[in-house]
Protein backbone atom coordinates (compact mmCIF):
# COMPACT_ATOMS: atom_id res chain seq x y z
CA UNK A 1 0.00 0.00 0.00
CA UNK A 2 3.19 2.24 0.83
CA UNK A 3 4.14 2.69 -2.46
CA UNK A 4 0.93 3.89 -4.09
CA UNK A 5 0.23 6.46 -1.10
CA UNK A 6 4.09 7.51 -1.50
CA UNK A 7 3.87 8.01 -5.32
CA UNK A 8 0.26 10.19 -4.72
CA UNK A 9 1.79 12.31 -2.38
CA UNK A 10 4.79 12.81 -4.61
CA UNK A 11 3.14 13.46 -7.38
CA UNK A 12 1.00 16.08 -6.25
CA UNK A 13 3.80 17.91 -4.74
CA UNK A 14 5.91 17.06 -8.02
CA UNK A 15 3.06 18.37 -10.21
CA UNK A 16 2.73 21.92 -8.01
CA UNK A 17 6.50 22.23 -8.49
CA UNK A 18 6.88 21.54 -12.16
CA UNK A 19 8.03 25.70 -12.49
CA UNK A 20 11.35 23.90 -11.29
CA UNK A 21 13.21 23.34 -15.03
CA UNK A 22 14.56 20.29 -15.42
CA UNK A 23 16.83 18.70 -17.94
CA UNK A 24 15.12 16.80 -20.63
CA UNK A 25 18.86 15.28 -22.17
CA UNK A 26 18.54 11.75 -22.82
CA UNK A 27 21.76 9.89 -20.87
CA UNK A 28 24.50 9.02 -24.25
CA UNK A 29 23.96 5.20 -23.29
CA UNK A 30 20.06 5.67 -23.79
CA UNK A 31 18.49 3.55 -26.67
CA UNK A 32 15.71 4.89 -28.23
CA UNK A 33 13.57 2.87 -30.57
CA UNK A 34 10.33 1.33 -32.49
CA UNK A 35 8.53 -1.91 -32.00
CA UNK A 36 6.15 -4.29 -34.16
CA UNK A 37 4.52 -7.58 -33.89
CA UNK A 38 4.95 -10.56 -36.17
CA UNK A 39 1.51 -11.29 -36.81
CA UNK A 40 0.09 -7.52 -36.86
CA UNK A 41 2.90 -6.67 -39.91
CA UNK A 42 4.77 -9.53 -41.31
CA UNK A 43 1.38 -11.20 -43.73
CA UNK A 44 2.50 -14.24 -45.64
CA UNK A 45 1.01 -15.90 -43.22
CA UNK A 46 1.19 -19.08 -45.03
CA UNK A 47 4.15 -18.75 -47.50
CA UNK A 48 7.77 -20.71 -47.33
CA UNK A 49 6.51 -23.57 -44.98
CA UNK A 50 5.13 -21.03 -42.33
CA UNK A 51 2.46 -23.07 -40.28
CA UNK A 52 -1.13 -21.88 -38.38
CA UNK A 53 -1.42 -19.95 -35.52
CA UNK A 54 -4.12 -19.27 -33.12
CA UNK A 55 -4.57 -15.68 -34.90
CA UNK A 56 -5.03 -17.37 -38.38
CA UNK A 57 -7.27 -20.02 -36.62
CA UNK A 58 -9.17 -16.78 -35.40
CA UNK A 59 -9.77 -14.71 -38.25
CA UNK A 60 -10.25 -17.66 -41.11
CA UNK A 61 -12.67 -19.38 -38.80
CA UNK A 62 -14.43 -16.46 -37.08
CA UNK A 63 -14.16 -13.64 -39.77
CA UNK A 64 -16.58 -11.73 -37.75
CA UNK A 65 -14.65 -11.41 -34.41
CA UNK A 66 -12.58 -8.92 -36.04
CA UNK A 67 -14.70 -5.40 -36.14
CA UNK A 68 -14.02 -4.68 -39.12
CA UNK A 69 -14.15 -8.72 -40.70
CA UNK A 70 -10.33 -8.10 -41.74
CA UNK A 71 -6.86 -10.39 -41.04
CA UNK A 72 -3.64 -10.24 -41.10
CA UNK A 73 -3.18 -12.49 -44.14
CA UNK A 74 -0.98 -9.33 -46.00
CA UNK A 75 -0.79 -6.66 -43.11
CA UNK A 76 2.54 -4.35 -43.63
CA UNK A 77 3.61 -6.74 -45.86
CA UNK A 78 6.84 -6.63 -43.97
CA UNK A 79 7.68 -10.09 -44.93
CA UNK A 80 8.79 -9.20 -48.69
CA UNK A 81 9.25 -5.52 -47.61
CA UNK A 82 11.65 -5.62 -44.61
CA UNK A 83 13.92 -3.81 -46.12
CA UNK A 84 11.85 -1.02 -46.38
CA UNK A 85 10.98 -0.84 -42.71
CA UNK A 86 14.80 -1.35 -41.99
CA UNK A 87 15.27 1.94 -43.86
CA UNK A 88 12.70 3.97 -42.10
CA UNK A 89 14.59 2.65 -38.85
CA UNK A 90 17.53 4.34 -40.29
CA UNK A 91 16.10 7.17 -41.53
CA UNK A 92 14.43 8.40 -38.75
CA UNK A 93 17.41 7.44 -36.62
CA UNK A 94 16.18 4.67 -34.52
CA UNK A 95 18.69 2.67 -32.63
CA UNK A 96 16.55 -0.62 -31.86
CA UNK A 97 13.96 -2.42 -33.69
CA UNK A 98 12.05 -4.76 -31.16
CA UNK A 99 10.16 -7.32 -33.78
CA UNK A 100 8.69 -10.57 -32.75
CA UNK A 101 9.61 -14.02 -34.49
CA UNK A 102 6.48 -16.17 -35.49
CA UNK A 103 6.29 -18.91 -33.89
CA UNK A 104 5.05 -21.35 -36.53
CA UNK A 105 6.95 -19.84 -39.33
CA UNK A 106 9.97 -21.60 -37.48
CA UNK A 107 8.39 -24.50 -35.93
CA UNK A 108 5.26 -24.80 -38.28
CA UNK A 109 3.24 -27.55 -35.83
CA UNK A 110 5.26 -25.89 -33.13
CA UNK A 111 7.48 -28.82 -31.98
CA UNK A 112 11.03 -29.13 -33.41
CA UNK A 113 10.28 -32.19 -35.27
CA UNK A 114 9.55 -30.11 -38.05
CA UNK A 115 12.15 -26.67 -38.40
CA UNK A 116 11.48 -24.61 -41.16
CA UNK A 117 14.24 -23.57 -42.71
CA UNK A 118 12.79 -20.65 -44.90
CA UNK A 119 11.55 -19.11 -42.07
CA UNK A 120 15.44 -18.83 -40.26
CA UNK A 121 15.89 -17.61 -43.18
CA UNK A 122 14.02 -14.98 -43.28
CA UNK A 123 14.32 -13.62 -39.54
CA UNK A 124 18.06 -14.21 -40.24
CA UNK A 125 17.90 -11.79 -43.16
CA UNK A 126 16.22 -9.75 -41.65
CA UNK A 127 18.58 -9.42 -38.56
CA UNK A 128 21.23 -9.04 -40.80
CA UNK A 129 19.72 -5.99 -42.65
CA UNK A 130 19.11 -4.36 -39.58
CA UNK A 131 22.85 -5.02 -37.96
CA UNK A 132 24.40 -3.85 -41.34
CA UNK A 133 22.78 -0.44 -40.66
CA UNK A 134 23.99 -0.43 -37.16
CA UNK A 135 20.27 -1.16 -35.91
CA UNK A 136 20.22 -3.23 -32.36
CA UNK A 137 17.56 -6.70 -32.73
CA UNK A 138 15.60 -6.90 -29.73
CA UNK A 139 13.45 -10.35 -30.34
CA UNK A 140 10.41 -10.79 -28.53
CA UNK A 141 10.03 -14.99 -28.84
CA UNK A 142 6.13 -14.80 -28.03
CA UNK A 143 4.17 -12.06 -29.10
CA UNK A 144 0.23 -13.92 -28.99
CA UNK A 145 0.89 -16.23 -31.85
CA UNK A 146 0.59 -19.75 -30.56
CA UNK A 147 1.03 -22.62 -33.03
CA UNK A 148 -2.73 -24.02 -33.29
CA UNK A 149 -1.28 -27.71 -33.37
CA UNK A 150 -0.61 -26.57 -29.52
CA UNK A 151 -4.04 -24.77 -29.01
CA UNK A 152 -5.33 -27.81 -30.14
CA UNK A 153 -3.51 -29.75 -26.76
CA UNK A 154 -4.98 -27.05 -24.80
CA UNK A 155 -2.74 -24.18 -25.43
CA UNK A 156 -1.01 -22.37 -22.42
CA UNK A 157 -3.32 -23.95 -19.94
CA UNK A 158 -1.79 -27.47 -20.57
CA UNK A 159 1.43 -27.27 -18.28
CA UNK A 160 3.84 -29.03 -21.07
CA UNK A 161 3.75 -26.10 -23.15
CA UNK A 162 6.01 -24.67 -21.24
CA UNK A 163 8.24 -27.63 -22.22
CA UNK A 164 7.27 -26.84 -26.06
CA UNK A 165 8.33 -23.29 -25.35
CA UNK A 166 11.73 -24.13 -24.06
CA UNK A 167 12.45 -26.17 -27.07
CA UNK A 168 11.33 -23.40 -29.33
CA UNK A 169 14.12 -21.05 -27.10
CA UNK A 170 16.60 -23.42 -28.39
CA UNK A 171 16.34 -23.44 -31.55
CA UNK A 172 16.23 -19.16 -31.59
CA UNK A 173 19.18 -19.32 -29.42
CA UNK A 174 21.03 -21.11 -31.62
CA UNK A 175 20.13 -19.88 -35.10
CA UNK A 176 19.98 -16.14 -34.02
CA UNK A 177 22.15 -15.47 -30.52
CA UNK A 178 25.51 -15.12 -31.84
CA UNK A 179 23.70 -11.42 -33.07
CA UNK A 180 20.53 -11.40 -31.56
CA UNK A 181 22.10 -9.92 -28.04
CA UNK A 182 18.27 -8.56 -26.57
CA UNK A 183 15.49 -11.42 -25.96
CA UNK A 184 12.03 -11.17 -24.75
CA UNK A 185 10.27 -14.21 -23.36
CA UNK A 186 6.74 -13.21 -23.54
CA UNK A 187 4.75 -10.11 -24.33
CA UNK A 188 2.29 -9.14 -22.25
CA UNK A 189 0.98 -12.24 -20.51
CA UNK A 190 -2.01 -10.49 -18.70
CA UNK A 191 -2.83 -9.86 -22.41
CA UNK A 192 -2.17 -13.06 -23.61
CA UNK A 193 -4.66 -15.04 -20.60
CA UNK A 194 -7.31 -12.81 -21.38
CA UNK A 195 -7.81 -14.75 -24.57
CA UNK A 196 -7.99 -17.70 -22.09
CA UNK A 197 -10.51 -15.69 -19.73
CA UNK A 198 -12.65 -13.89 -21.66
CA UNK A 199 -13.21 -13.14 -25.85
CA UNK A 200 -10.69 -10.86 -26.29
CA UNK A 201 -7.62 -12.38 -27.58
CA UNK A 202 -7.48 -15.52 -29.76
CA UNK A 203 -7.77 -18.34 -28.55
CA UNK A 204 -11.41 -16.59 -27.79
CA UNK A 205 -12.11 -18.72 -24.93
CA UNK A 206 -14.54 -17.74 -21.62
CA UNK A 207 -13.07 -19.63 -18.80
CA UNK A 208 -13.20 -16.90 -16.04
CA UNK A 209 -11.06 -17.21 -13.57
CA UNK A 210 -9.39 -20.22 -14.01
CA UNK A 211 -7.82 -20.12 -17.41
CA UNK A 212 -6.61 -17.09 -17.23
CA UNK A 213 -4.96 -18.49 -13.96
CA UNK A 214 -3.79 -21.98 -15.35
CA UNK A 215 -2.78 -20.25 -18.67
CA UNK A 216 -0.23 -17.60 -16.54
CA UNK A 217 0.95 -20.45 -14.70
CA UNK A 218 2.08 -21.95 -17.54
CA UNK A 219 3.39 -18.65 -19.34
CA UNK A 220 5.75 -18.03 -15.89
CA UNK A 221 7.40 -21.55 -16.30
CA UNK A 222 7.89 -21.46 -19.67
CA UNK A 223 9.67 -17.88 -18.90
CA UNK A 224 12.10 -19.32 -16.32
CA UNK A 225 12.93 -22.40 -18.77
CA UNK A 226 13.55 -20.00 -21.85
CA UNK A 227 15.80 -18.09 -19.55
CA UNK A 228 17.60 -20.64 -17.63
CA UNK A 229 18.30 -22.73 -20.94
CA UNK A 230 19.73 -19.27 -21.53
CA UNK A 231 21.72 -19.59 -18.71
CA UNK A 232 23.19 -23.25 -18.76
CA UNK A 233 23.91 -23.17 -22.64
CA UNK A 234 24.37 -20.43 -24.53
CA UNK A 235 24.77 -17.36 -22.26
CA UNK A 236 29.22 -17.73 -21.86
CA UNK A 237 29.27 -17.61 -25.67
CA UNK A 238 26.90 -15.39 -26.81
CA UNK A 239 26.75 -12.61 -23.86
CA UNK A 240 23.12 -11.60 -24.31
CA UNK A 241 19.99 -10.45 -21.83
CA UNK A 242 16.65 -11.85 -21.23
CA UNK A 243 13.56 -10.09 -20.04
CA UNK A 244 10.35 -10.14 -20.20
CA UNK A 245 7.40 -7.91 -20.75
CA UNK A 246 4.66 -7.26 -18.64
CA UNK A 247 1.77 -4.67 -18.97
CA UNK A 248 -0.65 -2.55 -17.45
CA UNK A 249 -2.10 0.55 -16.12
CA UNK A 250 -1.20 2.58 -13.24
CA UNK A 251 -3.89 2.98 -10.76
CA UNK A 252 -4.36 6.17 -8.76
CA UNK A 253 -6.75 5.74 -5.74
CA UNK A 254 -10.27 7.45 -6.32
CA UNK A 255 -9.91 8.95 -3.02
CA UNK A 256 -7.60 9.60 -0.27
CA UNK A 257 -9.20 7.29 2.13
CA UNK A 258 -7.57 4.11 2.86
CA UNK A 259 -9.80 1.51 1.12
CA UNK A 260 -9.40 3.12 -2.04
CA UNK A 261 -5.42 3.41 -1.56
CA UNK A 262 -5.49 -0.20 -0.71
CA UNK A 263 -7.76 -1.00 -3.41
CA UNK A 264 -5.15 0.83 -5.78
CA UNK A 265 -1.50 -0.82 -4.75
CA UNK A 266 -4.02 -4.40 -5.42
CA UNK A 267 -4.72 -3.67 -8.59
CA UNK A 268 -1.24 -2.87 -9.27
CA UNK A 269 -0.24 -6.36 -7.80
CA UNK A 270 -3.41 -8.15 -9.76
CA UNK A 271 -1.90 -6.18 -13.22
CA UNK A 272 2.09 -5.81 -13.11
CA UNK A 273 2.53 -7.88 -9.45
CA UNK A 274 0.78 -10.91 -11.28
CA UNK A 275 3.52 -11.85 -13.62
CA UNK A 276 6.35 -9.34 -12.31
CA UNK A 277 6.35 -10.65 -8.53
CA UNK A 278 7.77 -14.16 -9.16
CA UNK A 279 10.45 -12.82 -11.51
CA UNK A 280 11.65 -9.93 -9.66
CA UNK A 281 11.11 -10.09 -5.96
CA UNK A 282 12.83 -12.32 -3.76
CA UNK A 283 10.33 -14.89 -2.99
CA UNK A 284 9.80 -16.10 -6.49
CA UNK A 285 6.01 -16.61 -5.96
CA UNK A 286 2.54 -14.74 -6.66
CA UNK A 287 2.00 -11.47 -4.67
CA UNK A 288 0.60 -12.46 -1.22
CA UNK A 289 -2.45 -10.75 -1.93
CA UNK A 290 -3.68 -12.69 -4.92
CA UNK A 291 -2.71 -15.96 -3.20
CA UNK A 292 -4.92 -14.84 -0.08
CA UNK A 293 -7.46 -13.60 -1.99
CA UNK A 294 -8.17 -16.12 -5.01
CA UNK A 295 -7.55 -18.95 -2.35
CA UNK A 296 -10.41 -17.47 0.46
CA UNK A 297 -12.28 -17.18 -2.80
CA UNK A 298 -11.80 -20.59 -4.23
CA UNK A 299 -12.90 -22.43 -0.63
CA UNK A 300 -16.08 -19.75 -0.30
CA UNK A 301 -16.83 -21.54 -3.73
CA UNK A 302 -16.38 -25.57 -2.28
CA UNK A 303 -13.60 -26.11 -4.62
CA UNK A 304 -11.03 -29.10 -4.51
CA UNK A 305 -8.41 -26.63 -4.71
CA UNK A 306 -7.56 -23.39 -5.61
CA UNK A 307 -8.02 -21.64 -8.82
CA UNK A 308 -4.36 -19.95 -8.56
CA UNK A 309 -1.98 -22.86 -9.20
CA UNK A 310 1.04 -23.13 -6.85
CA UNK A 311 5.07 -23.38 -8.37
CA UNK A 312 6.82 -26.10 -6.38
CA UNK A 313 9.86 -25.09 -4.61
CA UNK A 314 12.16 -26.00 -7.46
CA UNK A 315 9.62 -23.57 -10.04
CA UNK A 316 10.34 -20.64 -7.35
CA UNK A 317 14.01 -20.68 -7.54
CA UNK A 318 13.80 -20.98 -11.24
CA UNK A 319 11.46 -17.86 -11.25
CA UNK A 320 13.49 -15.65 -8.85
CA UNK A 321 15.86 -13.59 -10.75
CA UNK A 322 15.25 -15.02 -14.11
CA UNK A 323 15.31 -11.94 -16.03
CA UNK A 324 18.29 -9.20 -16.96
CA UNK A 325 15.78 -6.30 -17.21
CA UNK A 326 12.00 -5.70 -16.66
CA UNK A 327 10.25 -4.85 -20.31
CA UNK A 328 7.50 -2.86 -19.70
CA UNK A 329 4.28 -2.15 -22.08
CA UNK A 330 2.69 1.34 -20.93
CA UNK A 331 0.15 3.24 -22.52
CA UNK A 332 -2.84 4.73 -19.80
CA UNK A 333 -3.97 4.75 -16.04
CA UNK A 334 -6.84 4.16 -14.26
CA UNK A 335 -8.71 5.37 -11.03
CA UNK A 336 -9.33 2.72 -8.74
CA UNK A 337 -11.72 1.93 -5.37
CA UNK A 338 -12.77 -1.09 -3.27
CA UNK A 339 -15.63 -2.78 -4.57
CA UNK A 340 -16.75 -6.57 -6.28
CA UNK A 341 -17.28 -6.80 -10.28
CA UNK A 342 -17.33 -8.79 -12.70
CA UNK A 343 -18.72 -12.64 -13.39
CA UNK A 344 -18.12 -14.72 -10.07
CA UNK A 345 -15.74 -16.75 -10.33
CA UNK A 346 -13.03 -13.92 -12.63
CA UNK A 347 -9.80 -12.07 -12.17
CA UNK A 348 -11.96 -9.19 -11.43
CA UNK A 349 -14.11 -10.20 -8.90
CA UNK A 350 -10.79 -11.77 -7.00
CA UNK A 351 -9.41 -8.40 -7.06
CA UNK A 352 -11.97 -6.43 -5.14
CA UNK A 353 -11.32 -3.46 -7.30
CA UNK A 354 -13.60 -1.33 -9.38
CA UNK A 355 -11.99 0.76 -11.97
CA UNK A 356 -12.87 4.00 -13.55
CA UNK A 357 -11.49 6.92 -15.22
CA UNK A 358 -11.39 10.37 -14.63
CA UNK A 359 -13.52 12.64 -17.27
CA UNK A 360 -10.88 15.32 -17.57
CA UNK A 361 -8.18 12.56 -18.97
CA UNK A 362 -7.82 13.15 -23.12
CA UNK A 363 -8.55 10.21 -25.24
CA UNK A 364 -6.91 8.44 -27.85
CA UNK A 365 -9.06 6.76 -30.96
CA UNK A 366 -9.34 3.55 -28.93
CA UNK A 367 -11.29 4.79 -25.52
CA UNK A 368 -9.29 2.78 -23.45
CA UNK A 369 -6.57 4.93 -24.05
CA UNK A 370 -6.27 7.47 -21.75
CA UNK A 371 -3.82 10.06 -21.73
CA UNK A 372 -2.10 10.18 -18.37
CA UNK A 373 1.62 10.95 -18.71
CA UNK A 374 2.14 11.04 -14.79
CA UNK A 375 1.15 7.55 -14.64
CA UNK A 376 4.06 6.34 -16.61
CA UNK A 377 6.12 8.08 -14.15
CA UNK A 378 3.82 6.72 -11.44
CA UNK A 379 4.46 2.50 -12.59
CA UNK A 380 8.18 2.92 -12.69
CA UNK A 381 8.51 4.18 -9.39
CA UNK A 382 6.31 1.58 -8.40
CA UNK A 383 8.61 -1.03 -9.75
CA UNK A 384 11.34 1.09 -8.37
CA UNK A 385 10.32 0.75 -4.89
CA UNK A 386 8.84 -2.76 -5.42
CA UNK A 387 11.62 -4.60 -7.31
CA UNK A 388 14.93 -2.73 -5.91
CA UNK A 389 15.02 -0.50 -9.03
CA UNK A 390 15.44 -3.09 -11.63
CA UNK A 391 16.99 -2.13 -14.85
CA UNK A 392 13.50 -1.04 -17.27
CA UNK A 393 13.14 -0.74 -20.74
CA UNK A 394 9.88 0.67 -22.01
CA UNK A 395 8.94 -1.77 -24.75
CA UNK A 396 5.80 0.05 -26.21
CA UNK A 397 4.39 3.20 -25.58
CA UNK A 398 2.12 4.79 -27.80
CA UNK A 399 -1.09 6.53 -29.32
CA UNK A 400 -3.74 5.32 -32.13
CA UNK A 401 -5.60 7.47 -34.01
CA UNK A 402 -7.23 7.53 -37.53
CA UNK A 403 -4.11 7.63 -39.60
CA UNK A 404 -3.93 11.46 -39.93
CA UNK A 405 0.00 12.31 -41.80
CA UNK A 406 -0.41 15.43 -39.41
CA UNK A 407 -0.61 13.78 -35.95
CA UNK A 408 -0.07 16.07 -33.67
CA UNK A 409 -1.89 14.43 -31.07
CA UNK A 410 0.43 11.43 -31.40
CA UNK A 411 3.09 14.22 -30.95
CA UNK A 412 1.88 15.53 -27.73
CA UNK A 413 1.30 12.29 -26.44
CA UNK A 414 4.90 10.88 -27.01
CA UNK A 415 6.44 14.38 -25.97
CA UNK A 416 4.17 14.23 -22.65
CA UNK A 417 5.33 10.57 -21.62
CA UNK A 418 9.09 10.71 -22.36
CA UNK A 419 8.73 14.22 -20.79
CA UNK A 420 7.22 11.74 -17.27
CA UNK A 421 9.74 9.28 -17.96
CA UNK A 422 12.65 11.56 -17.78
CA UNK A 423 11.27 13.22 -14.86
CA UNK A 424 11.54 10.01 -12.98
CA UNK A 425 14.92 8.79 -14.40
CA UNK A 426 16.00 12.33 -13.38
CA UNK A 427 14.44 13.26 -10.30
CA UNK A 428 13.34 9.95 -8.94
CA UNK A 429 15.93 7.99 -10.20
CA UNK A 430 13.91 5.24 -11.36
CA UNK A 431 16.78 3.11 -13.91
CA UNK A 432 15.08 3.35 -17.17
CA UNK A 433 17.43 2.34 -19.87
CA UNK A 434 15.69 2.13 -23.72
CA UNK A 435 12.56 3.07 -24.76
CA UNK A 436 10.56 1.68 -27.74
CA UNK A 437 7.46 3.43 -29.92
CA UNK A 438 4.65 1.89 -30.39
CA UNK A 439 4.68 1.62 -33.47
CA UNK A 440 6.99 1.67 -36.24
CA UNK A 441 3.84 1.29 -39.06
CA UNK A 442 0.27 1.35 -38.78
CA UNK A 443 -0.86 -2.61 -38.43
CA UNK A 444 -3.39 -5.06 -37.34
CA UNK A 445 -4.85 -3.53 -34.15
CA UNK A 446 -6.08 -7.29 -33.21
CA UNK A 447 -9.81 -7.42 -32.47
CA UNK A 448 -9.96 -3.86 -33.96
CA UNK A 449 -8.55 -4.28 -37.24
CA UNK A 450 -7.31 -1.53 -39.03
CA UNK A 451 -9.22 1.40 -38.23
CA UNK A 452 -7.17 2.61 -35.31
CA UNK A 453 -3.40 3.27 -36.11
CA UNK A 454 -0.70 3.69 -33.84
CA UNK A 455 2.25 3.37 -36.37
CA UNK A 456 4.83 6.70 -37.29
CA UNK A 457 4.42 5.50 -40.42
CA UNK A 458 1.38 5.75 -42.21
CA UNK A 459 0.50 2.29 -44.48
CA UNK A 460 -1.72 2.56 -47.58
CA UNK A 461 -3.77 -0.23 -46.85
CA UNK A 462 -5.76 0.14 -50.25
CA UNK A 463 -2.63 -0.30 -52.26
CA UNK A 464 -1.30 -3.37 -52.86
CA UNK A 465 2.72 -2.25 -52.17
CA UNK A 466 1.30 -1.26 -48.58
CA UNK A 467 3.26 2.63 -49.71
CA UNK A 468 4.84 3.65 -46.52
CA UNK A 469 5.07 7.48 -45.94
CA UNK A 470 6.31 8.83 -42.22
CA UNK A 471 3.94 10.96 -40.18
CA UNK A 472 5.02 13.98 -38.07
CA UNK A 473 5.68 12.01 -35.30
CA UNK A 474 8.41 10.31 -37.67
CA UNK A 475 10.07 13.95 -37.66
CA UNK A 476 9.97 14.27 -33.76
CA UNK A 477 11.59 11.20 -33.17
CA UNK A 478 14.49 11.92 -35.86
CA UNK A 479 14.63 15.06 -34.01
CA UNK A 480 14.64 13.70 -30.58
CA UNK A 481 17.14 10.97 -31.44
CA UNK A 482 19.64 13.27 -33.30
CA UNK A 483 19.50 16.05 -30.28
CA UNK A 484 19.43 13.53 -27.50
CA UNK A 485 16.85 15.62 -25.58
CA UNK A 486 13.31 16.19 -25.79
CA UNK A 487 13.20 20.32 -26.05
Amino acid sequence: MWQILTWCVFCSQAILSNAKKLSMELPPDFLVGAATAAYQVEGGWNEDGKGESIWDHLVHTQPDSINDKTNGDVACDSYHKYKEDVKLLKDIGFQVYRFSISWTRILPQGDTNIVNQNGIDYYRNLINELRANNIIPMVTMYHWDLPQKLQELGGWTNPIIADYFEAYARVLYKNFGDQVKWWITINEPLEVVSGYSEKRYAPFLDLYGIGDYLAGHTLLRAHAKAYRLYDNEFRAKQNGKVGITVNGNFFFPQSNETENITAAERAQQFEHGWFAHPIFSVSGDYPPIMRQRIDANSAKEDRARSRLPRFTEEEKEQLKGSADFFGLNHYSSRKAYSGEIGPSPSLERDSGVIKTIDIHWETGELPWLKVVPEGLRGILNWIRTSYNNVPVFITENGYCDLGQLADDDRVHYYESYIGAMLKAMKEDKCNVIGYCAWSLVDNFEWLEGYRPRFGVVHIDFNDTERKRTPKKSAEFFKKLINDRKLI
